[in-house]
């Protein structure tokens, strides 16, 4: 687990990023005939804090929000979830972050997405406004890159988190590559291709890869990434190639995605990450903490938001202990987390 071995860490996992309230929909259509909305919360690092914590693990979530009735219900929204909060900032005098989206699948070209989080109290953090010792007292500190291009001040943050130190935490990072949210002018990929390379363990999609770098393929991924101990392609329908570290070459592992009865196609990424780094704190194998990203990923899919509660432990244990064929016709749907093997809707077929 990386250099963190020289202190006794305090959490299992920080997770630093922007949260904002979310308003959904409350029926399908463009936003111009959207009703209503309902409120919500969503952030890609507190999702995965979130997803942790009511894993069991001591997640903790560190940002900055306004001093306002927003920030007020994502505080407590988000330690609703048994996430540690106590390292959130509150900013007097910028606003906590909003956005809403339509609820089509994010991959159509009818999904929109309105934010409204310019100026927020998120994008003020900095390397000078932000508690470092919650950052670096954890196992596993968990950025995105999301948070780079929030604004100069953030990236700045991630580089400073992202440099070699004595007992710096395994350095998880999510590349989140969202070409909307970086300004005009700026390398947005190289920026996120620099900060993948200093991080330890990288989550990254085939798709996003090619399309921020121009590399295709697992290998070629690879080759632009060769220094992280741990990277996972994620590849859709197809599932993930993990690629670790061990001795003097790479361990490659590639594990099939499961069959699921899609409810809403939303936050599976975040809810993958947390599923990995849970089995990656537990020093489970790799074809273990790949097959437990996908169960997380399944448990979000099932339910129409972005957060939902995990499967118990030991029933998602037994899950990811199926040998290969029994995994490859297993099929999930709405309600499998708490069948515990009883719901028809968990299935070998």
């Amino acid at each position: 687990m990386s250099g963190s071995a020289a202190r006794t860490a305090t959490a299992d996992v920080v997770c630093l990023g922007e949260s904002m309230v979310t308003f959904l929909p409350s029926q399908p259509g463009r936003l111009a005939d959207v009703p209503s909305f309902g409120r919500g919360i969503g952030g890609a690092e507190s999702n995965v804090a979130c997803a942790l914590a009511a894993a069991g693990h001591r997640a903790k979530w560190v940002g900055r929000v306004g001093a306002d009735g927003f920030g007020d219900h994502l505080v407590d929204a988000i330690a609703g979830y048994g996430v540690d909060t106590s390292a959130v900032r509150r900013d007097p005098d910028r606003p906590t972050g909003v956005y809403f989206r339509t609820a089509t699948d994010r991959a159509t070209d009818a999904h929109e997405v309105a934010y409204y989080r310019a100026g927020s109290a998120a994008s003020a953090m900095s390397p000078h406004n932000v508690p470092y010792d919650d950052l670096l007292n954890t196992r596993v500190l968990h950025l995105s890159g999301i948070t780079a291009a929030l604004s100069a001040d953030c990236l700045a943050l991630l580089h400073d988190l992202t440099a070699p130190r004595d007992g710096r935490p395994l350095v998880s990072f999510d590349v989140n590559h969202r070409p909307g949210l970086w300004r005009e002018g700026e390398a947005g990929p190289e920026v996120l291709l620099a900060l993948a390379r200093r991080s330890d363990l990288v989550f990254v999609g085939e798709d996003e890869a090619e399309e921020a770098w121009g590399v295709h393929g697992t290998e070629a991924i690879r080759a632009a990434l060769p220094e992280p101990d741990v990277l996972v392609v994620k590849r859709g329908s197809d599932g993930v190639t993990v690629f670790s570290r061990s001795g003097g070459g790479d361990t490659v592992t590639t594990v099939p995605s499961l069959r699921v009865d899609v409810v809403a196609a939303v936050g599976a990424g975040d809810a993958f990450a947390a599923g990995f780094l849970s089995a990656t704190l537990r020093d489970l194998p790799v074809r273990d903490r790949a097959r437990h990203g996908h169960l997380m990923a399944a448990a979000v899919l099932t339910v129409p938001g972005d957060l939902t509660g995990p499967p118990p432990r030991a029933y998602a244990d037994r899950l990811a202990a199926l040998d290969d064929e029994a995994w490859g016709t297993l099929r999930l749907g709405p309600g499998w987390t708490v069948a515990d093997g009883a719901n028809e809707e968990v299935r070998v077929t």
